[in-house]
């Protein structure tokens, strides 16, 4: 595939356009015309890169690329050593940020939902690109047994913030991966039972015990890995393209 026509195939599936981000989304370093090999994995680290040079990669699809609002814009250091080692390898590089959080199907927090089996009812926000969600479980669970299953799920123990009632079962749920912490306040506002997010601050803490909330911190890198997975899995499925997920660990 043409490496401008997997931008266009990407962009018709994730809407980019829809949403305001922090960041281009799309294609953010050019290489080589044609695209047969894929590595795709949450973040363009040098790891990933270095991975991607080694399976002699044409193209790298990440969630957290480069360029982001605020950083510093001169290419040097570690964002220098990273673009040069794409631009000598020829090895073109795609990021979607929150469009990939948000899409309804391949999206960070519906890949999250199924993971833990819970039944998504709408965002929090209380519009399609909201990128905080609600549902709710099955059967209620105490906030131990939730932990529980994002272990096993994650392979990740999460940091369980109960409220000051630590016997309160659980039975909706609001979530965001990655730095979602503070919608904690929305999902109390929406009377919900617990919120999970990726990130926690010091004082989000404080936010669950006194909202009535449980909170449960799993991980930035561990909530987003399954939206990019699955990305890559569709691309590979629907264009013939030969994909592969990295996971280069980050326990954050």
């Amino acid at each position: 595939m043409n490496n401008l026509q997997l931008e266009v195939v990407l962009n018709q599936k994730l809407s980019p356009q829809l949403i305001k981000d922090y960041c281009p989304n799309g294609m953010q370093v050019e290489g080589k015309k044609e695209i047969q090999r894929i590595i795709t994995g949450v973040t363009a680290s040098q790891d990933l890169i270095d991975k991607a040079v080694e399976l002699n990669a044409d193209a790298i699809l990440v969630h957290h690329g480069y360029f982001w609002k605020g950083e510093p814009e001169a290419i040097r250091g570690m964002k220098g050593q990273r673009i040069r080692t794409l631009i000598k390898n020829d090895i073109n590089l795609y990021g979607y940020h929150l469009p990939l959080d948000i899409h309804p199907e391949l999206g960070n927090n519906a890949e999250l939902a199924r993971l833990l089996e819970i039944n998504v009812e709408g965002g929090l926000e209380g519009n399609p690109q909201s990128v905080a969600m609600f549902g709710r479980l099955a059967q209620p669970m105490s906030g131990v047994d939730f932990a529980d299953r994002i272990n096993k799920v994650l392979d990740r123990q999460p940091l369980h913030i109960a409220p000051n009632q630590a016997d309160k079962m659980i039975e909706t749920i609001g979530w965001c991966t990655g730095g979602g912490q503070d919608y904690i306040e929305l999902a109390a506002q929406h009377g919900l039972d617990a919120f999970v997010s990726g990130e926690i601050s010091e004082r989000t803490t404080y936010s669950a015990r006194e909202l009535g909330i449980h909170y449960f911190s799993a991980g930035h890198h561990a909530t987003e890995r399954y939206g990019i997975k699955a990305l890559g899995e569709w691309l590979a499925q629907e264009y013939g393209l030969e994909v592969t997920f990295i996971d280069i660990d980050n326990p954050v």
